[in-house]
């Protein structure tokens, strides 16, 4: 295959196979990052996807100290033309001569670039696992908006690949660097409301929109490069950019929209965070019509093997409900409740079980990427959490439960339910 760029698949599976020949180590230590940084610390970024989180993501990067912005892709021009001019303002509000910033359609191109050390990748759900893991065999650091993949497979490959080429990669799951989520799961993984009962995690309901008929393509959208691996569909511009969140083609809904966030927080107060539940079952509706058909309501139950149920459910409050035998505690941006309300003072000794502290989610993947460490929110966690939603998915889908096995990642005795851990890809894309 040719990108419109010009650039084949081969040339670039040949480039970062070179680069790959090299331990990428040596290539960070001269810019001052890998296990013996240099004075100057530098970290070079690249964006991928240059839509609304990866355009905030890179705005909150680019103050940070060492940090340079050296390229953008995205297949719509205007995305990426928008994103290189928020870099040269900000370097010249800064009063920076640094090089200048490329943009380019493909993100091959990109990837190639040997002077970039890390990437954002903010492209919609159905780009995220080609885009990391060619960016890991690149030698690049991620960091990866979430929900981090369209299906449990995907992020297997996704998890498994970071851990083979040793790349440092922090999900955009922001809530983990929060004060008042990390004392709500301290909370409980301190035993401080008793026993787990239940955990609610409040989403948004999913949305409906009319019946859009195809429309010509934008000039300077590479609407085949858009659709990449998902099911060529004609273009309009409801089914494209943030609004692809409502189409099952290229994401799973509200529900691992949201569910990327709350679901990962039920996880890491009940210590799931490698493991996760025993049984799925789920309610909830499609739309009747129109081009949206991604689940507009939704109530999964999924149950550990210790009796623990985790409910996510379009209603209820949204943020995340803690319920033991001896209170309850709630969260949510901004607010934190529960009772007895003595709870919300309480002080941990150091000898308890304690969460690492990051105030500051893009800061704590940039310290990362210099020592080396886990970040705060790393790939395997998020693929756990988010299995959940794709879990509650499937069941929706299938309007029956499943059980499913956390050690194997497999669901026993449903060859249908199994045959949706995975999606095939348009061709010539390939995982």
């Amino acid at each position: 295959m040719t990108s419109p760029s010009g650039m084949s698949r081969r040339r670039f599976m040949a480039t970062t196979g070179a680069a790959l020949a090299f331990p990428t180590i040596v290539r960070a230590r001269s810019l001052g990052l890998g296990s013996a940084p240099a004075p100057s610390n530098r970290v070079t970024l690249g964006l991928i996807g240059c839509g609304g989180m990866g355009r905030s993501d890179l705005s909150s990067l680019m103050p940070k100290a060492g940090v340079i912005a050296l390229a953008v892709a995205d297949p719509d021009r205007s995305h990426r033309e928008a994103a290189r001019a928020e870099v040269l303002q900000r370097r010249r509000a800064a009063g920076d001569s640094s090089p200048a910033c490329d943009a380019y359609n493909d993100y091959r191109d990109l990837l190639a670039r040997p002077d970039i050390d890390a990437v954002i990748v903010g492209s919609p759900d159905h780009w995220h696992s080609l885009h990391v893991v060619h960016a890991a065999k690149a030698g690049k650091d991620i960091y990866g908006e979430k929900p981090l993949s369209l299906t449990i497979h995907e992020g297997r490959v996704m998890s498994d690949t970071i851990r083979q080429y040793g790349r440092v990669f922090q999900t955009g799951s922001q809530q983990r660097s929060d004060r008042l989520f990390r004392h709500a799961c301290e909370l409980v993984r301190n035993g401080r409301i008793g026993r787990v009962r239940r955990v609610t995690c409040g989403l948004p309901a999913g949305e409906r929109t009319g019946n859009h008929p195809p429309f010509p393509v934008p000039d300077g959208f590479d609407y085949d490069m858009w659709l990449g691996p998902a099911p060529w569909e004609p273009y309009c511009e409801h089914r494209t950019h943030y609004e692809f969140r409502h189409l099952l083609d290229y994401s799973g809904g509200k529900l691992t929209d949201w569910g990327a966030h709350h679901i990962d927080i039920g996880q890491w107060a009940l210590g799931e965070m490698e493991s996760g539940p025993t049984r799925i079952s789920a309610t909830g509706t499609y739309p009747q019509d129109g081009l949206w058909n991604a689940p507009v309501d939704y109530t999964v139950t999924a149950t550990y093997a210790s009796g623990v149920e985790l409910i996510a459910t379009s209603s209820a409050e949204n943020g995340v409900l803690f319920v033991g035998d001896d209170g309850w505690v709630f969260v949510t941006r901004g607010r934190i409740d529960a009772q007895p309300k003595a709870l919300l003072s309480e002080v941990f000794l150091p000898r308890e079980d304690r969460l690492e502290i990051s105030n500051d989610h893009h800061q704590n993947f940039l310290d990362c990427v210099r020592s080396r460490r886990d970040p705060i929110a790393p790939i395997e966690h998020a693929h756990r959490s988010i299995s959940i939603a794709h879990l509650g998915n499937i069941a929706l889908k299938l309007g029956r439960a499943i059980t499913w096995d956390p050690p194997t990642e497999t669901i026993a005795g449903d060859p249908t339910a199994s045959a949706m851990l995975s999606r095939p890809m348009r061709g010539p894309w390939r995982l």
